[in-house]
């Protein structure tokens, strides 16, 4: 037998006072523009982030031979991805993810896209948070330990010097696939950096994105004693301090505890 029907009364939403709070992302919201093949900096940037920080990706297409040639191709892809980026909600900083295309395609080149996808952002690039980074631990002669052909080692090396660091030494590892370069170790990475690396150096960097070199800063600058700069390290540090974010983050180098 068919029991009947109870009526509820109809709950309106104007009847309910609805909480809302300033979200997960309260202190910063931040956009990176990856290459399409990225594998290690997502990862990194959640691992390095502060409470209250929020990491945000767009991929712009680049074919996966690390070039002068494939870098300088993807221009106006940065621009492209970086509309993609929580296209609703202001981010407070935009940045380009990419130590090699930062140098190859230029800053200014690099920010007019990051304007044109991201307006309202604040826009950075990886090698521009690198050079803040040197500058903020008054780093002036370094060496350099990169991943990349010479021909994109000739690049960075001028555009560095260019901007008032004496490179005493950059070598690569002459790896042309972006796949290859997430492949390296940790730990070789720390003994190529230290072979690299010159007693008279205020500080080394190791250069590229892709490259798993976040986890050795610390052990590396107790080795090496003096200051470790890597892509991704700096490239959270400048986002952060461009945001207007000051938090301390423990564990990966000077840069990011102490500046």
């Amino acid at each position: 037998m068919n029991q009947p029907s109870i009526a509820h009364p109809a709950v309106s939403s104007q009847d309910r006072v609805i909480e809302f709070d300033e979200g997960r992302h309260a202190k910063a919201r931040i956009g990176f523009v990856l290459l399409a093949m990225e594998q290690t900096i997502e990862s990194d940037m959640f691992r390095l982030a502060p409470p209250g920080v929020g990491v945000h990706f767009a991929r712009a297409p680049m074919a996966n031979r690390v070039s002068v040639e494939t870098l300088l191709a993807m221009e106006s892809g940065i621009g492209d991805a970086a509309a993609t980026i929580l296209p609703d909600v202001t981010l407070d900083v935009a940045c380009y993810a990419c130590t090699s295309g930062s140098v190859v395609i230029g800053e200014d080149n690099v920010f007019a896209q990051l304007r044109r996808g991201a307006p309202d952002a604040k826009p950075t690039s990886l090698i521009t948070g690198v050079i803040n980074a040197l500058r903020a631990i008054n780093a002036k002669r370094i060496t350099i330990a990169t991943p990349y052909l010479d021909e994109v080692n000739v690049i960075e090396r001028e555009y560095l010097e260019e901007r008032g660091f004496e490179v005493l030494n950059i070598e690569g590892l002459n790896i042309e696939n972006d796949e290859d370069m997430a492949r390296v170790t940790p730990e070789y990475l720390a003994d190529f950096a230290a072979s690299v690396d010159q007693a008279d150096s205020d500080a080394v960097f190791i250069s590229c994105g892709a490259l798993r070199s976040v986890e050795i800063i610390d052990a590396l600058e107790a080795r090496l004693n003096k200051p470790v700069i890597t892509s991704n390290q700096a490239m959270m540090w400048d986002c952060l301090r461009t945001a207007g974010v000051t938090d301390s983050v423990e564990g990966y180098g000077t840069l990011l505890r102490d500046f």
